[in-house]
Order: C-alpha cells, then sequence, then structure tokens
C-alpha cells in the first residue's frame, strides 16, 4: 500500500507501508481530517484523484490521508479494515457486491446527502445502481453501458437502421443473413457476453424489479413469469441470429469480424472499441437492445462507487468530500483518462464520441442493473454463466437448464 499525506502546507510524499502517521504536522492542525483508501491503479485517473484531494485539501483546510492499494489486493482488503480500521471514504463496487456490506451494516445510509446535494436530478436512473430498500450507501463512479454496437459507415452503405423493437429485430435477423453477414456476432468462450444477452433479454420483458428479485434469490429461475426471456432469446438463436461456433470464439475475436464486415452488431460494452480497426472507430456507434414489452427502459451500467464506511471515524468531513470529488469538473479528472462514462448527466460533452453517446442515452433510462455476475451471488453467477452459454447452444434443454440454475438458486438462498 502506497500512502500520501497531505497538509495545509501542501502534499508530503510518504513511502510504502502502513507505518507512516498524521504526526507529519502539527496537532493543531489535525481538528479536521480525512482517511482515504483508494484502489485505482491506473496512473492518469491515480493523478488525477491526487489532483482532487490536493484541491479538496487547498479549498477546506481538512488534513487527507490517502493511501493507494492494489486493486486485487483491495478486494481481500476491505473485508476486513471495515470491520478494524475503517477510513472515512473508500470505493467499491455498486450492485450486489456492494449489498453485501451494507446488510453487514458496514456501509453508512447516505440518503440525506444524495437528496440534499440534488443528486437523483443529475443521476436519474442510474441512482439504483447505489440504491438498497429506497436508501442510497454511495454514490456511482465510472461505468460501462451495455448495448447493441455496429458501425454507422457500414449501415449507411448497406442501407441498414437499427431495430428498435422485437418485429423489427426478426426483421433485422433474416435481413442481414440475406446480406451474407452474421446479425449479432458474440463470442461466448469466456461465458459472461451470454449473460449480458440474458440481462438485456430479461431487462425487456420482466423489467429491474423483477430482474433484480431473480438476482437476489426472491424468485424460482423456474417461475412462468420469466419463460418470455428464453421465448425471445430462443427465437433469435433458431433464426441464427448468432455467430455459429461462438464457444469456441473470445468477444475480441467475435468483435473483429464488426471491423471485418463480416457481421452488422455485436452486444457488448464500449470496450469493444479496441478490436475496432482505427480508420472505422470513429463509426462505432451505441444503440439499445430492441424494446420488447411495453414498460420502461432500463439497462446494464455496471459501475465502481464511493462510500463512507459505517465506522468512520469523520463521516461529516467525509460527506464534504463526496460534495467537492462528486463535482463535474472533478469526478472527470478521475473517470475521464480512461474513457469511462461518468454516471452524472449534466457532464459537459468532451471529445470522445462513445462517452458522449453513452451520456446522451443514459438520460432515457429508467433504472440500472449492474450486469448478471456483478448483481447475484458468485456461486449462482457461475451456474448461470455456464447455463446460459450451454442454452445458447442446446436451446431445447431450457427446463433442464432452468431446473438445474433453481438448484443452485435453492442451495444459496434457501426456500421462497
Amino acid at each position: 500500500m502506497t500512502r500520501r499525506h497531505f497538509s495545509r502546507r501542501g502534499a508530503l510524499k510518504l513511502g510504502a507501508g502502513l507505518t507512516a502517521s498524521a504526526l507529519a504536522t502539527p496537532a493543531f492542525a489535525q481538528s479536521r481530517s480525512l482517511r482515504i483508501i483508494n484502489d485505482t491503479n491506473a496512473g492518469e485517473e491515480r493523478d488525477g484523484f491526487i489532483e482532487v484531494v490536493e484541491g479538496f485539501q487547498e479549498e477546506s483546510g481538512v488534513e487527507v490521508d490517502l493511501s493507494f492499494i492494489d486493486h486485487e489486493a483491495h478486494k481481500t482488503a476491505i473485508r476486513n479494515y471495515l470491520v478494524a480500521d475503517a477510513p472515512d471514504i473508500c470505493f467499491w463496487f455498486s450492485g450486489n457486491r456492494m449489498r453485501t456490506f451494507v446488510e453487514r451494516d458496514l456501509f453508512l445510509d447516505i440518503t440525506d446527502f444524495v437528496q440534499e446535494q440534488g443528486y437523483p436530478d443529475v443521476l436519474g436512473g442510474v441512482i439504483s445502481a447505489v440504491t438498497i430498500n429506497d436508501r442510497q450507501w454511495g454514490l456511482p463512479l465510472n461505468g460501462t453501458l451495455w448495448g447493441n454496437w455496429y458501425l454507422s459507415n457500414v449501415f449507411d452503405e448497406m442501407g441498414l437502421t437499427p431495430p428498435e423493437d422485437w418485429d423489427g429485430m426478426m426483421a433485422f435477423v433474416d435481413q442481414t443473413k440475406g446480406m451474407g453477414l452474421v446479425p449479432m456476432t458474440l463470442g461466448t468462450k469466456e461465458l459472461w457476453p451470454a449473460a449480458g444477452l440474458f440481462d438485456q433479454f430479461s431487462l425487456r420483458t420482466v423489467g429491474l424489479e423483477t430482474h433484480m428479485a431473480l438476482m437476489n434469490g426472491e424468485i424460482a429461475y423456474t417461475d412462468p413469469q420469466l419463460a418470455p426471456i428464453f421465448e425471445h432469446w430462443e427465437e433469435m438463436i433458431n433464426a441464427g441470429a448468432f455467430l455459429e461456433n461462438h464457444t469456441s470464439f473470445t468477444w475480441q475475436e467475435a468483435a473483429a469480424l464488426l471491423g471485418r464486415r463480416e457481421a452488422a452488431m455485436i452486444n457488448l460494452g464500449p470496450f469493444v472499441n479496441s478490436a475496432i480497426p482505427d480508420a472505422d472507430k470513429k463509426f462505432l456507434t451505441y444503440t439499445p437492445f430492441p424494446k420488447i414489452a411495453d414498460i420502461p427502459r432500463f439497462e446494464d451500467f455496471s459501475t465502481d462507487s464511493v462510500h463512507i464506511p459505517a465506522r468512520a471515524e469523520n463521516p461529516e468531513v467525509a460527506k464534504e468530500f463526496l460534495e467537492y470529488y462528486y463535482r463535474p469538473e472533478n469526478l472527470m479528472k478521475t473517470i475521464g483518462p480512461a474513457g469511462a462514462v461518468p454516471p452524472r448527466n449534466d457532464v459537459p460533452a468532451g471529445d470522445n464520441p462513445l462517452v458522449n453517446q453513452a451520456v446522451e442515452a443514459l438520460r432515457s433510462v429508467e433504472g440500472t442493473a449492474q450486469y448478471y455476475d456483478r448483481d447475484t451471488n458468485p456461486d449462482m453467477a457461475q451456474a448461470g454463466l455456464n447455463g446460459f452459454q450451454e442454452f445458447m447452444v442446446r436451446p431445447e434443454r431450457r427446463d433442464q437448464i432452468l431446473q438445474r440454475l433453481e438448484q443452485t438458486r435453492q442451495r444459496i438462498y434457501g426456500d421462497i
């Protein structure tokens, strides 16, 4: 762990380890202090956060003790320090992983602060990422918006239009197959891309509330109300919408077909950009998965989050820091360098077209899920990842697959 101590006299850089002491400044300067643990490893994002901390220190006069910890090591460390030695600010994941700490009373309820700052207005549906039982337990940070991606120049050349509803989707499948294209390329060798499709069908057919009830183990996988998810998915499978032998393709290999003009669309996050030739990157365009049921629009928007531990020594000062950090110009200092999507809808447009598209798309979203393996129990997620890949290969085994998933759900969550 690397630690930095900021005093009113400027930034004092300290070495690695946990031996650094706040005694670097006189005792009278410690009346208002703040301790932060951050798991950011990337250089530009890390530098941006240091700049934010220095700005807060200068504006508020608060003494800040900032520690950086390796991202992977942090996944274990947080389980210990939240109980034994909580900082005032820490970083984590939204969704089910956040819920674990909320249910153990380890994250502070900051609902009143969120309302006072007017964050529900600038977050819109994204606020659901940090909401449990109608209360907010953190603030969402950088995010990944999932959906359908295509090259606009290819669509223009071939006279294609992104489908907006289910009938349009099935007509699009027939049209693009007739042109010799894979309607929707997808590589499931790594399993998780199939789970993304499950989320798309679930959010479009049963909605966010039912989807999250399933993620929380409150609904059986065999419940009849979930049938439309798999019926629509199977219709696309049987129509030949997806890449043949997709279990042999990584997501990068599948995405490369988009750049080679062998596929029309892909369902993924904006990181698909890395598999597109440089000359075509400017044409990469987002479009939501088509509407199926007559329900509001919900999307997968995977976000990290910032929290005040329940056992923080300085929760009021921590709220002051969150207010400063969450200003659009400061937030973008830490998430802008990575090209991540900001959670706020009032962030000015930048020079990254993919980010700008996502910000605009999120304005009309009623609520967000995180992504299947973030939203449910890890053991349940692994069973689901395997099951969804199998379903895409053998849709006729749907009942057996769902029975197996339900057995896993019962083992983890118990009877309903």
